[in-house]
């Protein structure tokens, strides 16, 4: 399963640079009247910067990318983003947010990280002008004010825009992936920001490591790391056939007896169209080795190495009935269509929650395998 990086964009563009000047640049320059796409904001700003550039002036691109690809990856940690390569009169603008320098700037970086601690992780930073870089990045951020602790997911790209005057970075523009109106103040943007406060109860297990490439306001793109499982035959997504054959071996009857720890989720995987052929699985911890695993004493059991790939993610709470499973099944894979994305037959039931637990925090989720994505 390749994962491939498009530049690609084509959302609206934000209010806050419809009337958008460039600092340190000469009187009188005009002001920009940014028209609603970014295919025309790009060419209205490399035609102003392009004009204010004087033919002895030369822009070294590639060492801004390179030197994003360095800084950006620092941008919450102790050592922070280097200022220097800001304009003072820094435009920053996403759906809820917006700063005109440099100090704001840096204020918004650090109440993010005071308020949410933020996993940032960058996808890619690419050259999309003679004056613009774009990155894709996702943001996983967690809000510690609340008691639960809800987990945040934001991805999406940002549009770096560059002084020629100064070689600086003088606007940066964030688009999100979930929401269309990404115009500030965006009430999409906020609903989407509290939407994601609900609880969802995850038990602190082991469960298999991935990243999230993607977030649409559908469905999540994860990036999976391979992982061992015990399996055993099932009856129905939604069943819980062969529960105690997996739970048996975990438990001890195995060929030496072992007692290996509890993990999260249980994948419940039907590998046919019509969602019949099921089986039952339960993720082996981590640190496991498959050659150093003890063989099952039943027969019905078996351990596999799940080679992990991309999968389009839906995330739902309540008791996941089969009628309920299928339902969000058949949601995400219209989504997936819609979205012209290649996925592959069957899907994956992930039960996150003992079956005592509340409906209304029960983190379950519905897992279909993509190929050959492209994180655009």
């Amino acid at each position: 399963m390749a994962v491939t990086v498009s530049s690609n964009l084509s959302r609206p563009m934000p209010a806050c640079i419809q009337r958008q000047s460039v600092r340190n640049i000469p009187t009188g320059t005009t002001v920009l009247h940014i028209p609603h796409s970014y295919t025309k904001l790009r060419l209205v700003l490399r035609k102003s910067l392009a004009q204010q550039q004087s033919p002895t002036e030369s822009l070294d691109v590639k060492r801004l990318v390179d030197f994003l690809y360095d800084d950006l990856p620092h941008l919450f940690d102790e050592q922070g983003i280097d200022r220097s390569m800001y304009d003072e009169g820094v435009q920053f603008c996403d759906p809820i947010t917006k700063h005109d320098t440099i100090d704001g700037y840096l204020f918004n970086i650090k109440m993010l990280k005071v308020r949410f601690q933020p996993d940032f992780l960058l996808h890619s930073v690419k050259q999309t002008g003679p004056y613009e870089i774009t990155t894709r990045w996702t943001m996983v951020m967690k809000f510690v004010l609340l008691p639960w602790k809800p987990e945040l997911v934001f991805t999406g790209v940002s549009i770096m825009g560059i002084n020629p005057r100064t070689q600086k970075f003088c606007s940066h523009v964030d688009i999100w992936d979930s929401i269309d109106n990404n115009e500030y103040f965006s009430l999409e943007g906020l609903v989407d920001v509290l939407k994601q406060l609900r609880i969802y109860k995850t038990p602190d297990l082991d469960t298999p490591k991935y990243q999230i490439l993607k977030r649409t306001a559908n469905y999540e793109v994860r990036k999976y790391a391979p992982f061992l499982v015990v399996e055993s035959k099932g009856d129905k997504l939604s069943g819980s056939s062969g529960f105690n054959n997996i739970t048996g071996y975990i438990f001890g009857k195995n060929s030496s007896s072992e007692k290996i720890p509890m993990t999260t989720p249980v994948f419940t995987q039907a590998s046919d169209d019509n969602l019949s052929d099921v089986s039952i699985q339960i993720v082996l911890p981590l640190e496991k080795d498959f050659n150093s695993l003890p063989a099952p004493s039943v027969e019905e059991v078996k351990i596999r190495k799940a080679e992990g790939g991309i999968a389009a993610v839906k995330k739902f709470s309540g008791k996941p009935t089969e009628e309920v499973v299928r339902s969000k099944e058949k949601e995400l894979r219209m989504a997936l269509l819609k979205d012209g994305l290649n996925s592959e037959k069957g899907c994956l039931l992930a039960r996150y929650n003992d079956p005592r637990t509340s409906a209304f925090v029960m983190r379950n989720e519905v897992l279909i395998w993509l190929n050959d994505f492209t994180l655009e």
